[in-house]
């Protein structure tokens, strides 16, 4: 199965992590924009270039948006985005 690559905000940072199936997420590779604006798509290929990722499939990533707090509607709205990847050696990391 390929990983999953997200993006999210929390606290005004946007956050890069590739999701890897059967390992902790303490070792999940990851990247800290440090930035208020949304990365553009060259900004997070390059992340994930640096975490020795790539897309599959073409740049489209596919955003959704959820409560911080599940069931509340009055909570605050995250946005997070997704993308498959792999690994830049062809393989799955």
């Amino acid at each position: 199965m390929e990983p999953t690559a997200q993006i999210s905000n929390r606290h005004g940072r946007w956050h890069l992590y590739v999701a890897l199936m059967g390992v902790p997420v303490s070792q999940w590779p990851e990247h800290d924009f440090g930035t208020l604006a949304v990365p553009t798509v060259a900004a997070r290929s390059q992340a994930l270039t640096a975490l020795g990722f790539t897309f599959t499939g073409g740049a489209e990533w596919q955003w959704e948006e959820y409560s911080e707090t599940t069931g509340d509607d009055t909570s605050p709205v995250r946005l997070l985005a997704s993308i498959r990847v792999r690994s830049r050696n062809g393989g799955v990391s």
